[in-house]
């Protein structure tokens, strides 16, 4: 079965021509002009993708992407965002409430179905355990057959490529990785994928399984260098 994507943009045009291009590469397309409409779509047809526009009719779209953040139902679903051009402010509040990626407007329709598949890649086969189908460390539970994550018994929702992330830095706990090096292994080829997009993950990653995010337990910053996962 097609993966079925769900476009939500108030531009007819535009959503008619990223339609056209992605059942061209075989996807299932849903439409919708304004983010009720959207919210109510991902609900009822569980779409394996969105791409959501910043600026919507009605219900924004950083307040769609909270919201279906926010429900346990849709909290997994991958978000791409479209973003005006330069507004760089924007882009990483949209990483912050829960994106997985952005675009910035105006765009090419090659670049954007690229980054459709490649955070299909990501939310789908990306995450392979690696020997341990569950690690266990202070209190974090990670199950990697279920794509679970708890904190002391507490369910924490992350985002397919929040959860991939996870999984990556906590494999190896104390080796140090630099932002290059996490961008090569999480997000993969994906030239257009700016470094700080680590440290925004990264954050909302330390939001959501962090007791105290200026004491990091778990996802520790080496200064000048990059990230690690705390030593046992």
């Amino acid at each position: 079965m097609a993966p079925r994507i769900l476009i939500v943009d108030d531009e007819k045009d535009i959503v008619d021509l990223v339609a056209y291009n992605l059942e061209k590469e075989g996807y299932e397309v849903l439409k919708a002009f304004d983010g009720e409409r959207g919210l109510a779509l991902v609900r009822t047809k569980k779409p394996a993708l969105v791409v959501l526009d910043l600026m919507l009719p009605g219900i924004q779209g950083l307040e769609v992407c909270k919201r279906l953040r926010r429900d346990a139902e849709t909290a997994s679903v991958p978000i791409i965002m479209l973003t005006a051009k330069g507004e760089e402010l924007d882009r990483v509040i949209g990483l912050e409430v829960g994106a997985d990626d952005y675009v910035t407007k105006p765009f090419s329709v090659k670049e954007l179905v690229a980054r459709v598949k490649a955070v299909l890649r990501r939310s789908g086969a990306g995450t392979q355990p690696d020997g341990t189908e569950v690690f266990e460390f202070r209190g974090l539970r990670i199950d990697m057959r279920s794509y679970e994550v708890t904190v002391d018994g507490r369910r924490v929702t992350l985002s397919p490529t929040e959860f991939k992330l996870l999984h990556f830095l906590s494999r190896n706990p104390g080796r140090v990785y630099s932002r290059d090096q996490i961008l090569d292994k999480v997000w993969g080829d994906e030239s257009f994928v700016e470094p700080r997009t680590v440290d925004v993950h990264v954050r909302r990653l330390r939001a959501q399984i962090e007791g105290d995010e200026n004491s990091p337990t778990y996802i520790v910053t080496v200064r000048g260098v990059g990230y690690k996962f705390a030593e046992r």
